[in-house]
């Protein structure tokens, strides 16, 4: 879980504060363990392709935050 926290750092907005990204993780957590788990270790770009091919089924609010980060 906590390569996950890292890797949903990364794929949001580096330049972020980490208050700001928070909502982030809380948002994509779920819909990453759900859809993502098998490519978890297989880096960041992986887990942003899965979580961009699972689009149509990520919960509003990750959909919102991969949106709102330009995604």
């Amino acid at each position: 879980m906590t390569r996950f926290l890292f890797i949903v750092s990364l794929i949001l907005c580096a330049s972020s504060a980490s208050a700001q990204q928070q909502p982030g993780h809380d948002a994509c957590a779920r819909d990453v363990t759900r859809f993502c788990r098998a490519v978890m270790n297989n880096g960041d770009g992986a887990v942003l392709a899965c979580l961009k091919q699972n689009r149509t089924r990520l919960s509003k609010a990750c959909d919102k935050v991969l949106t709102d980060h330009g995604q």
